[in-house]
């Protein structure tokens, strides 16, 4: 007699990507469902810029960042989740789902992945240093000038910062194909982190956001993050980070931040049954996103939950003092050649930023030409 048939995940290797997963993977065995799921894991630096095609072969579902999804797409490795689920499960997600989130993974008319986490970049700083934490840019730098404060430059956190003020200062990126940024926008973002850079703490600018958070959660030479993907593992009881919204250009003026977060995906090798299915859409319902994923290091992605007073109290308040930078987060494009343009202009940027005296101008005309080589062809857009 056969066992139950086995599906191959892969996520991302933290407590947020990975508990809430493995334990309702327990839960299927214990009940005994028709199926089980194997959940492997991968780094966050994976998980960011690894090619979808690297992993799709070897996997059923895959946990994944909405921008990656044009390359998946267009070379078939994903199953479109619209013609697999009910519409009365999808409409309901349209409505509780906070943020972008769900939006994210819609492309070319269909649902990619189920957002199975929420997050966007937010400020992070250290309550115990920071008494209120800075609303807007003006205030960070004034922040900087007396205490140790660091922008997130790893991997490519140092273009998704950039976009992000670029965001707040009312130019939000990639909306003219001849250039990334309108150069005004372009120029005061260079500045701004490049005053940041030039007093960050040794050793800031190649730590990706877990490391900074938990540098600084363990000590007290980092204060400030002041834009940083939110982990809420990060806030509450025996911790000592406090996130706040992203800082606008002027009180009052537009939240910037980039959005983040995770989806869960079926790959095209996979066949999909009931069981799996169902599996799904109990990871994204009410009960689990309240219980299940909070309650194993998850982030999770429903209004319900960053809405629950349980929830917000066991966090110091995560969800409540960072849920106007969710609802606006700014969503990257998805097109064919961005993730190789993430890579590629953020190391550009980074190794701008961190070099005392490089020319603006200079290193947005640089980001313009990557842009453009990285756009797909008319040929590519028509398919």
């Amino acid at each position: 007699m056969s066992g139950p048939l086995t599906y191959h995940g892969l996520t991302w290797d933290h407590p947020r990507g990975r508990d809430a997963l493995v334990e309702a993977a327990r839960r299927l065995e214990r009940d005994g469902a028709g199926i089980r799921i194997r959940w492997e894991t991968q780094p966050l630096e994976g998980f960011e810029s690894t090619p979808v095609a690297q992993l799709a072969a070897d996997h059923d579902l895959l946990v994944l960042d909405h921008p990656h999804l044009g390359e998946a797409v267009a070379a078939g490795h994903l199953l479109p989740l619209d013609p697999l689920l009910p519409a009365g499960v999808l409409a309901a997600l349209e409505r509780e789902v906070v943020g972008p989130s769900l939006a994210s993974y819609r492309l070319d008319g269909s649902l990619w992945a189920l957002p199975l986490d929420a997050a966007t970049q937010v400020l992070a700083c250290r309550p115990d240093r920071v008494e209120q934490p800075p609303g807007t840019w003006e205030e960070v730098l004034r922040l900087a000038r007396r205490m140790p404060v660091a922008p997130a430059l790893a991997g490519p956190h140092a273009l998704l910062g950039f976009a992000a003020l670029c965001v707040a200062l009312g130019r939000p990126p990639a909306t003219d194909p001849d250039r990334f940024v309108e150069p005004g926008a372009g120029a005061e973002a260079f500045a701004v982190l490049q005053e940041l850079a030039r007093t960050a703490p040794a050793g800031t600018s190649e730590q990706n956001p877990i490391a900074l958070l938990e540098r600084m959660d363990r000590g007290g030479d980092l204060a400030c993050v002041p834009l940083v993907y939110g982990y809420v593992g990060y806030s509450g009881p025996g911790h000592h980070v406090r996130y706040a919204d992203a800082p606008t250009a002027y009180p009052g003026g537009p939240v910037g931040s980039t959005l983040g977060g995770t989806g869960v995906a079926l790959t095209g090798r996979t066949a999909s049954t009931p069981d799996l299915l169902e599996h799904l859409t109990a990871l994204v319902s009410e009960p689990w996103q309240r219980g299940l994923v909070p309650d194993h290091s998850g982030q999770p992605s429903l209004r319900a939950a960053w809405d629950d007073p349980r929830l917000d109290a066991a966090t110091d308040g995560f969800y409540r003092r960072t849920r106007r930078t969710m609802d606006h987060a700014w969503v990257r494009p998805r097109h064919r050649g961005w993730i190789g343009f993430q890579d590629a202009g953020s190391a550009l940027l980074r190794d701008a930023l961190t070099t005392p005296g490089t020319d603006a101008a200079a290193t947005l005309t640089r980001l313009d030409a990557l842009y453009r080589q990285h756009l797909p062809t008319p040929q590519e857009t028509a398919r």
